[in-house]
């Protein structure tokens, strides 16, 4: 096989193979007379799930879930008898999210919920997306003007990256990072996290941004797809060599499993929807613990679905 095999076969798909691809696909539709209550029954399924966790830790989570500020949540917390008796001012709120026991309760959390749903061998999907830290610009308007370079710092502390491996049969996220910078940090973050997680991938899914042969490499055993660049070529290792030679001779069962890749893109929809799209918090260490919790809630509303 030569390089030039695969720019071809990236005509092909051009003109034809993804169009079909597409068209083929069954969509499920969505029943959106059950939705919100299906929704409903889930949160409070995850809400059940948290009595047995620290105050604090539930402080932080049910604000996430409210989309409230500091100070708001603060006022609210005399509603809940669950933290009846608690004095809570918006400073405390605020400074939960730098606490480095409750960062640990909410790591620890996650870890749990992965072992309570079984999530052990996987195939998942990968992908980045972006949070607005203002309301004047949004990431997905600023994806489509920007294209890829949306993906790496604009010179504006406007955007906050995020990355997050989901095993697709679960739904659930297993390893997330987040980075000012770019969303190459944010996938480094995500990989470290995956060390330290009893987790192993078996197969992994990453969109075109990753389509090179040392994000390849960097999965071992776990078998890669993506979709090749325009100017791809054989230089890299065997594993490189070996995904390529499947994507030019075994097209389209090789897209069939490359597009499982979109459960990463439903997943970031349902979270801005149910959570929003903007992060509220300023200092680094408070925008990893709001998407962290983000991610925790996620899961959360996927261990016990109805």
């Amino acid at each position: 096989m030569r390089s030039e095999e695969i720019r071809k076969r990236l005509k092909d798909i051009d003109e034809f193979l993804l169009n079909q691809y597409k068209d083929n696909k069954a969509e499920k539709k969505r029943d959106w007379r059950t939705y919100e209550q299906q929704l409903m029954n889930r949160a409070k399924g995850a809400i059940r799930n948290l009595e047995p966790l620290l105050q604090r830790v539930i402080i932080l989570l049910l604000k996430e879930l409210f989309g409230e500020s500091n100070r708001r949540m603060a006022s609210m917390l005399a509603l809940f008898s669950l933290l009846s008796g608690v004095e809570i001012s918006y400073k405390t709120v605020e400074r939960l999210y730098s606490n480095p026991d409750v960062e640990m309760a909410i790591y620890n959390l996650h870890v749990l919920i992965l072992k309570t749903k079984g999530v052990k061998n996987i195939h998942a999907c990968g992908d980045g997306t972006g949070y607005s830290l203002t309301i004047k610009k949004h990431y997905a308007s600023e994806t489509q003007l920007r294209k890829d370079k949306a993906k790496e710092y604009s010179g504006t502390k406007a955007f906050v990256y995020s990355f997050k491996l989901m095993d697709i049969e679960s739904k659930m996220y297993v390893a997330f990072g987040m980075s000012l910078k770019s969303e190459k940090e944010a996938f480094d973050k995500a990989m470290e996290m995956l060390k330290h997680i009893d987790v192993k991938i078996d197969s992994v899914r990453l969109d075109k941004y990753y389509s090179f042969p040392s994000y390849v490499d960097r999965f071992g055993k776990a078998k890669v797809y993506v979709i090749p660049r325009k100017n791809a070529t054989l230089r890299g290792s065997w594993k490189w060599k070996d995904t390529m030679d499947e994507f030019v001779n075994d097209t389209i069962p090789y897209l069939g499993q490359y597009f499982l890749r979109n459960n990463s893109e439903s997943g970031f929809s349902a979270d801005k929807r149910g959570f929003g799209w903007t992060v509220g918090q300023k200092r680094d260490d408070r925008i990893d613990t709001a998407l962290t919790c983000t991610g925790v809630w996620h899961n959360l509303l996927y261990l016990y679905p109805t």
